[in-house]
């Protein structure tokens, strides 16, 4: 089955054909026929030098050197600029497709070509010209035919490329935001279910309650872990495997994380021993994109302060204003009984800014002044 592009060309080609076989017949461009030229010589000159464009597609160069050399064969009679015309057709497509390492020896023959027609001048005069007039036009045809199909091939090529960049640098910010889900969803279940394993193993002699309450909530957050992780690895795999329709569609209308989801955050954050403060201030729910960005960054920052200070306490901050979205998480330092029990990396900062750089936003982190450590980000909305 040929495909509809190409019946397309091979119909235009045929076309082309058809109108080089009768260009010579206009009045303006018939030669002047003489005893040793006759209409069928017109005709079938014309015919040799036109029928070969059918099979233009298949084989570019050969049809190249045929009407090449048809143009050449018909310079003589007065029909060198109409073949010089059907030639230059059928050199555009080689043009195109031909490496650019061969276009100098290309150019070369052709006007080598040129060179020896120019040589065969007479006092001969056609409608069409001189035979060293004629022999001009076809150099001058064929070398700017040839510049045109160069030019569309290098633009071609450009195009190709940003097309390769972008889809690479899709792939590359695809892959980012992906590693940043699963670090964010990684990082902050284990750092809560290690804070609370601790716990559990400090207190399980003597206050085996609260023992088994910190288990409970290793269970909570362990199968909340499980169901984000599969939620990121089914995005993973969405192009491996053909999904039913119904789970497709179930899959695309569950919600993404937001600010609606930030209380259900801040309990499970409480009870690995952080008292958090939260307060909120949007008139309007920022989109979709910029307050899943938001959770993951109070997610993350939560997570740091589990991580680093608990037991403390921390304030959240979300302010909506003037087309802004300002995210404060600040925190009181460690507090008494602290025992570090999970190692920082430094990946959760890096992912709250590149988060901020993804919406053109701004990231501040630091210590504050007295004590403790702040997180500002601002998200345009």
């Amino acid at each position: 089955m040929v495909p509809i592009r190409d019946r397309r060309s091979i119909v235009f080609d045929v076309m082309a054909a058809l109108g080089f076989t009768l260009l010579p017949q206009l009045s303006p461009l018939r030669p002047a026929l003489g005893g040793e030229l006759s209409g069928t010589t017109v005709w079938l000159l014309s015919l040799s030098a036109a029928l070969p464009l059918t099979v233009r597609q298949l084989w570019p160069l050969p049809v190249f050197g045929v009407t090449l050399v048809a143009a050449c064969a018909a310079l003589p009679f007065g029909l060198g600029p109409t073949s010089f015309l059907a030639a230059a057709y059928a050199l555009y497509l080689v043009a195109l497709r031909r490496q650019p390492g061969r276009s100098a020896v290309l150019v070369g023959g052709v006007c080598a070509v040129g060179a020896a027609l120019l040589t065969m001048t007479g006092s001969q005069h056609y409608e069409g010209g001189t035979r060293s007039v004629q022999a001009v036009f076809g150099v001058l045809v064929l070398g700017a035919t040839w510049a045109a199909g160069s030019a569309a091939r290098e633009r071609r090529a450009g195009v190709e490329r940003v097309i390769d960049q972008a889809a690479e640098r899709a792939k590359v910010e695809e892959r980012l935001r992906i590693a940043r889900d699963i670090h964010d969803v990684v990082t902050h279940s284990v750092g809560l279910i290690a804070v609370r394993a601790g716990i559990a193993n400090h207190v399980a002699e003597t206050r085996p309650e609260e023992a088994r309450e910190a288990l409970v909530v290793i269970e909570g957050v362990s199968r909340q872990a499980l169901r984000d992780m599969r939620a990121t690895l089914r995005v993973l795999r969405r192009e491996d495997r053909r999904e039913d329709q119904e789970e497709a569609a179930a899959r695309d209308l569950r919600p993404v994380p937001g600010l609606l989801d930030l209380p259900a955050l801040v309990r499970t954050a409480e009870a690995a021993g952080v008292g958090v403060e939260l307060r909120s201030y949007c008139p309007q729910e920022p989109p979709d994109g910029v307050a899943t960005s938001a959770f993951r960054i109070v997610q993350e920052a939560l997570t740091n302060v589990v991580k680093h200070a608990a037991p403390t306490r921390c304030s959240v901050r979300i302010v909506a204003e003037e087309g802004v979205l300002t995210v404060e998480v600040a925190d009181e330092g460690p507090g008494t009984g602290h025992r570090p029990t999970v190692p920082g990396g430094g990946l959760g900062l890096v992912g709250m800014r590149e988060r901020a750089d993804a919406h053109g936003g701004t990231f501040t982190a630091g210590p504050r002044p007295d004590g403790g450590f702040r997180v500002t980000v601002t998200l345009p909305c």
